[in-house]
C-alpha cells in the first residue's frame, strides 16, 4: 500500500529503530512507546488485519511464523528490561496494516523512552 505508514517503514522511507528484521517481518519501537522497548511487530506484506496472514504451514509469511517472530521479541524483551510481564495487543484500528504491540510493564527498572539504547538492548538478547 503506497501511503500506508508501516509500509513505508518496511521499505525504509520513514527512519525508524528496528530491532529485528527477517524476509517477511519486521520489528521496530513504537514512536509513542507505552513503555520501554514497545516494539509494533508486523508483515513486511500488507495485510490489513493480523487474521488475515495465510494460515497454512510452509507458506512464508504465515501466522504461525508471525506468532514466533513476536515470541522471540516478547522473550528478548523479557531478558533485555529483566521483567517476566511482557504485554501484547492486537487491536489494529491505529493503523491499516497488521500489526501486534508488544512491551514490557511500565514498572520495570530502567523505564527510559532513549530510542537507540532500548533499540540496542532487545538486539543484543535476540
Amino acid at each position: 500500500m503506497e501511503n500506508c505508514i508501516f509500509c513505508k517503514i518496511v521499505r525504509k522511507e520513514i527512519p525508524s529503530h528496528i530491532v529485528y528484521e527477517d524476509d517477511n517481518f519486521l520489528a521496530f519501537l513504537d514512536i509513542n512507546p507505552q513503555s520501554a522497548g514497545h516494539c509494533q511487530v508486523i508483515p513486511k506484506k500488507h495485510y490489513r488485519w493480523v487474521w488475515d496472514l495465510p494460515a497454512q504451514t510452509g507458506v512464508p509469511g504465515n501466522i504461525g511464523e508471525y506468532f514466533t517472530v513476536v515470541q522471540k521479541v516478547a522473550q528478548a524483551q523479557q531478558k533485555a528490561f529483566n521483567t517476566d510481564f511482557i504485554l501484547s495487543k492486537i487491536i489494529g484500528d491505529e493503523v491499516e496494516h497488521a500489526h501486534i504491540w508488544v512491551f514490557p510493564n511500565n514498572k520495570i527498572k530502567d523505564n527510559s523512552k532513549d530510542f537507540e539504547k532500548n533499540a540496542k538492548k532487545i538486539k543484543e538478547n535476540l
